[in-house]
């Protein structure tokens, strides 16, 4: 289960005229007993609402006054999450005649057209207040305080991540916190601004768009909607198109042989994870991954990491960990890990995290010869990155379960066919892919293609630093020999390159850019299209004499790579 959490609009969402039907309330607890956590979020004041909804107990926790207080119905307490408003604003308020008037722990609320003297009073008195509107109500609130920040003091009280929580509402004032969440829902009596942002808008309108929702998650946990909209990528297909990792979905297997760039490929893959706020887990049997952002990792050669420890680190939506496997003995790391995995199952039960699982030599971990992997393995196993040379010696419960396939390496289709194999899949079609191009193989439901996988950032650099330092083969290496082939002056990277380019004579550099040797080289050597085409644009540029379009391209060369590789040396 993904969505873990449903954080509601109180009037016109799951209440008309004040009141929530019993068809409405059944939903609500339904929902409760699934395991789900329930949040209300309401610009009532607390008072007005507990007299109104004495079923407010349905609530794991209540947000009240336009995200101003929080409010426990279990424990019955309450935390402020703004200052009280100033009371000599409240007196001018009433000394103006401004009526309705209301005054809570932190909001002061009001109705249209009174917004006007509200605004005036504020400007007067030089106060830091905001004004938040709902459909005729007028809100005043301390700046930076909304149901997203409401809601975001909620989910940080449950240890909650805003991507595992569906959201519903109707009205102004449920933008930003509909916004916040993993999935934003407008029911169909929504103002048309909120159905226009939103990632759903119900048929029914009131509480039979909420009961429709629930529906929606009951029966599916939301997969036949796009959400949440900020995914993860396997790749770029043949269309152009992105092909998102969906947090719902069985396990994606990386495979391919040693050597054939898997780690690299899940490496760019945990960079987007990372990039997106979402939390990761890999289990390292090997230590390929202790340098991922600001992920924390666990266990070295000579320190085993600990149960207890994982799981508490990960009970931190914004924790995301390596678990090293280097300190336990390689025949005893499958049943380390066969006891970790229920204890990530039962985390993501409660909390829908770890967001993305990697288990690395998946072979080793979930291999088809160990006998207490079927009791081990939890029912579904989403968002999971499997990792391995050998697909085919995986359990046959985890084979089953794969929703896709990315094959890596020299043969990456003949890694996707050997699983395929034990899977009793046909045989995949015979489809090019370029490597030099971080193409790999991809499989999905009986489908393939080549689809392009963009390196990760610490791949870039170690391709800046080797091609703006290093030394390229004599094959690869750039050659100055002018018109005449008089010369041989051999670049063997990009700084000599430019070096080079600064001290040949204007016929020698002209020579070579009217023949395209400069994109040629950048294209094929270096491997670097944008840069070929950049320069291939100044080399097809005629009025460019040899001083001008030499120093066009040093300086592309210099903005791409010289300056960083010097920044970083």
């Amino acid at each position: 289960m993904f969505f873990v959490a449903v954080a509601t609009d109180y009037d016109n969402t799951i209440a008309e005229h004040g009141d929530v039907n019993p068809e409405t309330l059944a939903a609500i607890e339904k929902l409760k007993h699934s395991g789900r956590r329930m949040i209300l979020v309401t610009g009532r004041e607390l008072p007005d609402l507990l007299n109104v909804f004495p079923q407010n107990d349905l609530f794991d926790l209540i947000v009240a006054e336009n995200g101003a207080l929080l409010y426990d119905p279990a424990a019955k307490g309450e935390e402020p999450l703004g200052p009280p408003p100033p009371e000599a604003f409240i007196r001018r308020l009433r000394e103006a005649g401004v009526t309705p008037l209301s005054v809570g722990r932190t909001i002061v609320a009001t109705w249209e057209p009174n917004e006007t003297v509200v605004l005036q009073l504020i400007r007067e008195l030089g106060l830091e207040l905001q004004i938040i509107f709902n459909k005729g109500a007028v809100m005043v609130l301390p700046p930076n305080i909304n149901k997203a920040s409401g809601l975001a003091a909620a989910l940080e009280r449950l240890s909650l991540s805003p991507y595992n929580v569906v959201g519903i509402g109707d009205a102004e004032n449920d933008h930003a916190f509909l916004s916040l969440c993993g999935c934003g829902v407008a029911v169909a009596n929504a103002l048309p601004s909120v159905k226009q942002k939103a990632d759903h808008v119900t048929r029914g309108a009131v509480g039979a768009g909420f009961i429709e929702l629930a529906e929606l998650l009951e029966g599916g946990d939301l997969r036949e909607l796009s959400v949440p909209a900020n995914r993860p990528v396997a790749g770029i297909g043949v269309d152009e198109r992105s092909l998102p990792l969906d947090p719902r979905d069985g396990p994606l297997l990386v495979a391919g042989s040693s050597g054939g760039g898997k780690s690299t490929v899940v490496t760019a893959y945990l960079e987007q994870i990372h990039r997106l706020s979402y939390q990761f887990c890999v289990i390292d049997p090997e230590g390929d991954y202790s340098e991922l952002g600001d992920a924390v990792v666990l266990g070295d050669a000579g320190t085993a990491p600990r149960l207890d420890e994982i799981i508490t680190l990960l009970s931190r939506p914004d924790v995301s960990l390596v678990v090293n496997l280097l300190g336990i003995k390689a025949a005893d790391r499958p049943r380390f890990f066969a006891s970790l995995l229920p204890e990530l199952a039962r985390l993501r039960a409660k909390t829908g995290r770890p967001h993305w699982i990697v288990i690395d030599e998946a072979h080793h971990m979930l291999p088809a010869s160990w006998e207490p992997a079927p009791a081990t393995l939890p029912r579904e196993m989403p968002a999971t990155i499997l990792v391995t040379v050998h697909p085919e010696s995986l359990a046959e419960e985890v084979i089953r379960s794969v929703s896709s396939v990315v094959g890596v390496g020299a043969e990456p289709r003949e890694a996707v066919a050997r699983f395929c194999a034990a899977r009793g899949e046909p045989e995949p079609p015979e489809i090019p892919v370029d490597r030099d191009a971080h193409q790999a193989y991809y499989w999905r439901a009986g489908n393939a293609q080549a689809i392009t996988i963009h390196p990760p950032e610490g791949e870039r650099r170690r391709h800046l630093r080797k091609y703006a330092e290093g030394e390229l083969g004599e094959d690869k290496s750039f050659y100055f020999r002018g018109p005449e082939n008089k010369l041989n002056l051999r670049a063997h990277n990009l700084i000599i390159f430019v070096q080079m380019a600064e001290g040949v004579d204007a016929d020698t550099w002209v020579h070579h850019l009217r023949r395209g040797d400069y994109s040629r080289w950048f294209e094929e050597a270096i491997k670097d299209p944008g840069l070929a085409e950049e320069a291939r644009a100044i080399e097809q540029h005629e009025e460019l004499d040899a001083a001008a379009s030499r120093e066009r391209i040093t300086e592309l060369i210099t903005q791409r790579y010289t300056a960083p590789a010097k920044s970083e040396a």
